[in-house]
This record gives C-alpha cells, structure tokens and sequence, in this order.
C-alpha cells in the first residue's frame, strides 16, 4: 500500500489519515456486527452490562503501565465468609452465576447482587463481599488489569 503525503507535515498527517481511515473501518465492522445480531446469520446477544461506572458511581480507569493482562477466575463464596476490605486498582467485571453476594461499600452503602446481575466492582472505594445466605455463592469475575498491577489490593 502506497501512503501519500498531505501538505508540510508528510508522515504525520499520513499516519493520521491512515489512524481515522482503521477507526472508521472498525466502526463499521462493530455497526455491521451489531446489525447482523438483530437480524439473522449471527449468534443472538444479550447485553448484561453496558456502563463506563463502578456500582458506586467512579469513572472506569484502565491501568496505564504494563503489558495488559486479563484474568478470568471464578470466585466461591462459603456462607458466613465475608472477604477483609480491599480495593481494585484495575477494572473487575462481575457477573454473579449462583446465590446472593452483598457488598458493604462503608460510606457508599450495602449493595446485593443476586444471580444474573452484572456489575463492574467499585475500584478506589473499600468494600467487602458477604455471603448471609445459606447457599454458595459463585462468581465468574474478569479483571481487566496489567502486567505489574495487582487485581485486589487488602485494606491495611
């Protein structure tokens, strides 16, 4: 492929050109994609989360230093077990698969997340999760982090 250059600033506006010409063919790949799940010829979709918020209200971060690194665990909560207060200095992304998980946030509240709820997990706020119920509790829970970044950091 043969770039052209655009004006005085040759490579730059090139490589700028090149950069909204990807950016635009990726928009139409993902509004073709999303076409073709309301029609036929692709796997249905069903959203359980669309948000760029942690449950108490914090802006999505992404950790800007390292390699990314995405760990996907599923995480089993005894009853009576609460976890020690910790924070998430990457995004976790939690889907609840089996029982009730509540959630003391401090300041910010109790939350409960019963089966099928979909959250991202609050980052800089402490919390903690409790499992009050009398049945497991499993979570599928996807960090979105980076090489170097811890996924939960405990409370000291």
């Amino acid at each position: 492929m043969q770039v052209h250059s655009f004006g005085g600033h040759g490579g730059v506006q090139a490589r700028g050109f090149m950069q909204r010409l990807t950016a635009g063919a990726l928009l139409s790949v993902l509004f073709t994609t999303s076409a073709l799940a309301q029609g036929t010829g692709y796997y249905p979709v069903q959203e359980l989360l669309v948000t760029g918020q942690t449950v108490v209200g914090e802006d999505i971060q992404y950790p800007t230093e390292g390699a990314p690194r995405i760990t996907v665990a599923v995480v089993t909560v005894e009853p009576g077990k609460p976890a020690a207060f910790h924070r998430h200095p990457a995004p976790l992304v939690a889907y609840i698969l089996e029982g009730e998980l509540t959630v003391d946030y401090g300041e910010h509240g109790l939350k409960t997340f019963r089966k099928g709820d979909a959250l991202v997990e609050a980052m800089h706020v402490p919390h903690r999760g409790m499992n009050m119920g009398d049945q497991v509790v499993k979570l599928l829970a996807v960090y979105i982090g980076a090489e170097g970044v811890a996924n939960t950091v405990l409370e000291k």
